[in-house]
Formats: C-alpha cells, structure tokens, sequence
C-alpha cells in the first residue's frame, strides 16, 4: 500500500472529526487483514486508519509474485514510519497491533504519539525474558537460517497453520492462509531475538514517558507464535508505567477475522471519550452471527463507569492479571453457613453478586483450561 495512500487516508480522517484509531499488522500478513475490525470501528463512529508497512504491496497477490519488496525492513525503520503517518493526524489515536504490530504499538506509546493502545500477541522487546519452545518452533523458517536476515520469507501452509491458524478448523485455516498470508522480512525477527544481547538495539520501548496512554496487553490462549508467558512477561515490564495497563487472556491466535472474535466472545478495545481513555467491548457470538460474521459495533464509551485508570475496575483488573484471583470489593460478609461451608471445602469464596457483568471480562478469559 503507498504512503500517498495512507496520507490520503489521513486526510480523510483529518477531515471527519471522528475519533481515529490506527490498525498496525505485524509479519506476514497486510493492512486487508484488517478491514473487518475497521468495519466494526467505521459503524461504531470511529475513523479507523490501516497503513501498510513501507514499500507494502496493494494484493496479496502483488506481494506473492514480487516478495523482495519486503526485505530489508527493520524494526526501527518500520516505527518511524508509524510515527510520520500518526503525527499526521490532528488528535491523538488509539492504536491497535498485532504481534510485531503489538510491538510497533508499544514503541508508538512510548513516544507519547497514541492516546490508548492495546497490543494484541505483541512480540517482544529487550528486557522480556522468556523464550517457550512454541515461539522458537514458530520462528524457526526466518532464525533457522543466517542468511534470512536480509531476505523476505515466506511460510508454507503447514508453517501459517502452527503459527496463525492452529486454534481454527483445517479448511477456515486453509482459506485464511490463501487470503491474508504474505512474505515477511527476516531482519526484524533476527532483532527481537537478539534483543537483550544487544544494548543498542531499536527493539527497545520507553516505560517511562509520562506521555504514554493506557495500554491493554491482549493474549491468546491457544497461540503458539506469542504464547502467555512472553505477554505476562511484557505486562510486568510496564505495569508501572506513569498511566494504567491491562492484560487480557483469550481463547484464540486468528484475530483477523470474525470468526476470531467470536472466539474470545468478548474482545476487549480502546477507545476514546472525550479527554478520558475507558473500555468498550466488542461483542461477536457465534451463535448470533453466520459464518461470514457481521461483528456487532462497539457499544459507546462510558464516561462514569468501566476500566477508567486508576478506578476500583481497573485495580482489580490489574490484580487478577498478577494473582489470576478477583479483588475482592466491600461488601457485607457472607451468611455464617456460607462460611463454614466454605472453610470446611476450602474453595476460595465466590464472587460478589454485585459484579458488573457487562463491564468486567468473563473469567475464561483470564485462566488456562488464533497474528504477523
């Protein structure tokens, strides 16, 4: 997709007054991958912006026939091209990543360019630890080979189907494969690796900015590329950020679709209000969608209740992604028979009847039991 395509975009947002809010894809895949979530945003009375990598084809056909135009990008290069198109913009966004999308997103907060941000599977970046044997498996056709590192690779099917599709059926897999999948550029996957060997690597995000928006940390349950252990890893790094940050657990790898948001049911999304970031839900079920999946919008963003920084909500929020267990809010206590069943077995106690069910996500989606 050219850049005089995105500043045309810009523009046009510019010109809507809508609240914008920038998608960014990571390896593998192009902005298209994108166009049912900014339907969703669209219908909701957002202004959704999907920009292209540098040098991104139009078609995932133009990009199968000529996948040299991917090589050489690197990680830095791809964040400053972000920022370019992003301080375009005459309000700050929300922004929206996946995997090294997730990545470029972080990087994009840290600069104090976005005014919420949530990182889906983001991949790493210098300071988190953790390397499960999954991701290895899953980076293994770019790392397996030196000589990748200035190449654009492909995946074959089989490689897509562990990486993105794993958690969806062999032909949804299959038809997802030969509509989004796409060459990468080896070089920003060699950098994520060497990261925390290499003091001035670009793979690096500023905590610290008192500028930085709110931050949802987004994982999938079943995802083998950026599994739970590198996004928690991540959630600890910045959860002392100046400004809020959430983590989420899902049940999917394929985001990309409505299928994949039926998935989690409840996907959690930024948006902004006024002057003050909050949580809506993006609600797709499979039960009241067909296949195709026509994804309900947004509900509009509360001003006086939801995951607000600093809230009682988002506290207890930040307190079962560290402890996996409810904060327990005030209340009157349990009848006495309540209790001593409850010591006699004991299970921890339930929670209060008075939870929000509409604002608070299910518990599925924060214990164990579908990216680029």
């Amino acid at each position: 997709m050219s850049e005089a395509h995105d500043r045309a975009r810009i523009d046009e947002v510019n010109a809507s007054g809508r609240p914008p809010v920038v998608f960014i894809h990571g390896l593998w895949l192009l902005p298209s991958s994108w166009d049912r979530w900014a339907a969703v945003f669209e219908a909701a009375g957002y202004a959704p912006v999907a920009p292209g990598w540098p040098d991104d084809p139009e078609t995932v056909a133009e990009a199968n026939a000529h996948p040299e135009v991917f090589a050489g990008k690197s990680v830095g290069q791809v964040a400053d091209h972000f920022c370019d198109l992003i301080g375009r913009l005459h309000r700050k966004p929300a922004v929206v990543g996946h995997s090294f999308g997730g990545l470029i997103t972080q990087i994009i907060a840290g600069r104090g360019l976005s005014a919420a941000s949530v990182a889906i599977d983001p991949a790493p970046f210098r300071g988190v630890l953790p390397l499960p044997i999954s991701s290895l498996r899953a980076a293994r056709p770019v790392l397996g080979n030196p000589a990748n590192y200035h190449r654009a690779v492909p995946l074959t099917y089989e490689q897509f189907r562990y990486s993105f599709a794993n958690g969806v059926s062999e032909d949804e897999a299959r038809r997802l494969y030969e509509e989004f999948a796409v060459p990468a550029p080896g070089e920003p996957l060699f950098q994520a690796a060497a990261a925390n060997l290499n003091p001035w690597t670009e793979v690096r995000v500023n905590t610290d900015n008192p500028e930085r928006g709110p931050l949802l940390l987004v994982s999938g349950e079943k995802d083998n590329t950026v599994p739970w252990a590198i996004v928690n890893a991540s959630y600890r790094k910045v959860q002392r950020q100046p400004v809020g940050v959430g983590v989420q657990r899902g049940r999917w790898r394929w985001t990309r679709s409505c299928s994949g948001l039926a998935r989690n049911r409840n996907v959690a999304a930024w948006t902004v209000s006024a002057d003050k970031p909050s949580w809506s839900w993006v609600s797709c079920s499979p039960a009241s969608h067909p296949p195709t999946g026509a994804c309900s919008a947004p509900a509009a963003a509360p001003t006086d209740r939801g995951y607000r920084p600093g809230s009682a909500r988002w506290r207890s929020l930040g307190h079962r992604a560290r402890t996996g267990t409810r904060r327990r809010s005030a209340g009157p206590p349990p009848p006495p028979a309540r209790q001593a069943r409850g010591a006699a077995s004991g299970s921890p106690r339930p929670p209060c009847a008075g939870s929000d069910a509409a604002h608070h996500p299910p518990t599925s989606t924060h214990t164990a039991p579908d990216r680029g």
